[in-house]
C-alpha cells in the first residue's frame, strides 16, 4: 500500500483518487476547502503555498497535479503553484503526474499527437506550455521524474456538455451552443484521464514524456447531444451561438471573454491522436455512451441523483 497526494478535487482529481482507494492505497487530497472523496484524508492547504505541499508530499510515492485555477486568472495563479509542485516533487522525490491539456498546441489542421508542435498564442496555451518546459527541463537535470497527460474536452463533469447542453435539455429548451455544431471534435472521459495518471506513475516508460489520454473517435457536439438526449429520454434541440455574440458577451462577462481564446477548437475539426498510449500501456478509452452517462449523472440537479 502506498501514499499518494492528489492536489485538487474537481472531476479528474475525485476519479484518481477514487481509482486510487479501489486498488487500496492511502490517498491524500489538497484543496482549499479541504473538500474530497469520502475515503481520503482530506487536507485543506493552499497549492502555492512550497513549504506546505512538500511537506504534505513527504513520504508519498506520487503528486498528481489536478488543480484547476479560475479561467480567467492563470496567469497570476498558474506559476506559483506549478512552482510549488516541482519543489514538493524535487524535496519528496515522488512522481509528478500532471493534467495538461491541448490548449498549447494553439490552431492545428491534422489530428493531434504528442510530436504537435506547441504553437500557442493565447495567453492560457503560452502558460501551459511554460509549466511543461519547466517540469521537463528539472526532469532531464534528474531532480525529478515527471510526465504530464492531454485530454481533449472532458465528459465526467464540468464539461461543455454538462454546461451549456444538458441543463437546456433537462428543461425542455434549446441549447446554445458557442461552435460549429457538425464540426468533428475528440472527446476524453475524466475516467480515462485517471487511469493514464495512475498508470503512468507506475510505468517508468511513461516519465520524461507527454501522453495523450486514450479518447473515442471524434464525434460533433450535434451528435454528441443526441446521445445524451436520448439517455434523458427527449429531443435535442441546438442552435450554433456566432462568435460575434460571444465576443460582445465577453465585453461583460470575464468567463466568455476566456473562451474567445479557444474557439478554433469549437469552430474547425479538433481531433487527437491517441495511440500511442493506447499502443504502449495497453489502455482503451471509455465507451462513448458510457462516458456520456457518467457526465449525465455528474450534471444532475441537487435532489436528483439516486
Amino acid at each position: 500500500m502506498d501514499t499518494h497526494l492528489v492536489v485538487g478535487a474537481g472531476p479528474v482529481g475525485t476519479a484518481t483518487a477514487l481509482r486510487l482507494l479501489a486498488a487500496g492505497h492511502r490517498v491524500r487530497v489538497v484543496t482549499r476547502s479541504g473538500s474530497g472523496p469520502e475515503g481520503a484524508e482530506r487536507v485543506a492547504a493552499d497549492a502555492a503555498d512550497a513549504d506546505r505541499l512538500a511537506e504534505l508530499a513527504e513520504g508519498t510515492v506520487a503528486i498528481y497535479n489536478c488543480v484547476n485555477p479560475t479561467y480567467s486568472r492563470w496567469e497570476q495563479d498558474w506559476p506559483p503553484v506549478a512552482a510549488a509542485l516541482l519543489h514538493a516533487a524535487e524535496t519528496s522525490g515522488a512522481v509528478l503526474a500532471t493534467v495538461g491539456n491541448l490548449y498549447g498546441y494553439g490552431r492545428v489542421d491534422a489530428p493531434m499527437t504528442e510530436a504537435t508542435p506547441s504553437t500557442a498564442t493565447g495567453h492560457k496555451g503560452r502558460v501551459r506550455n511554460a509549466m511543461w518546459r519547466d517540469a521537463l527541463a528539472a526532469h532531464e537535470a534528474g531532480r525529478i521524474r515527471t510526465f504530464e497527460v492531454r485530454g481533449s474536452d472532458y465528459l465526467g463533469g464540468n464539461s461543455m456538455l454538462s454546461y451549456l447542453v444538458t441543463p437546456a435539455l433537462r428543461k425542455g429548451r434549446r441549447a446554445f451552443v458557442p461552435a460549429d455544431l457538425d464540426a468533428p471534435h475528440t472527446w476524453t472521459c475524466t475516467e480515462d484521464v485517471a487511469a493514464l495518471l495512475v498508470t503512468g506513475v507506475y510505468d517508468e516508460r511513461a516519465w520524461g514524456r507527454i501522453w495523450h489520454v486514450p479518447s473515442t473517435a471524434p464525434l460533433s457536439i450535434r451528435e454528441l447531444s443526441a446521445i445524451a438526449a436520448g439517455q434523458l429520454g427527449v429531443k435535442p434541440r441546438l442552435s450554433s451561438m456566432p462568435y460575434a455574440v460571444l465576443w460582445a458577451a465577453g465585453l461583460v462577462n470575464p468567463m466568455a471573454k476566456e473562451l474567445r481564446e479557444t474557439q478554433h477548437q469549437f469552430r474547425r475539426p479538433f481531433v487527437l491522436d491517441s495511440s500511442a498510449a493506447q499502443e504502449t500501456f495497453g489502455l482503451v478509452p471509455t465507451p462513448i455512451d458510457e462516458a456520456v452517462r457518467i457526465d449525465l449523472a455528474a450534471g444532475e440537479p441537487t435532489g436528483v441523483k439516486a
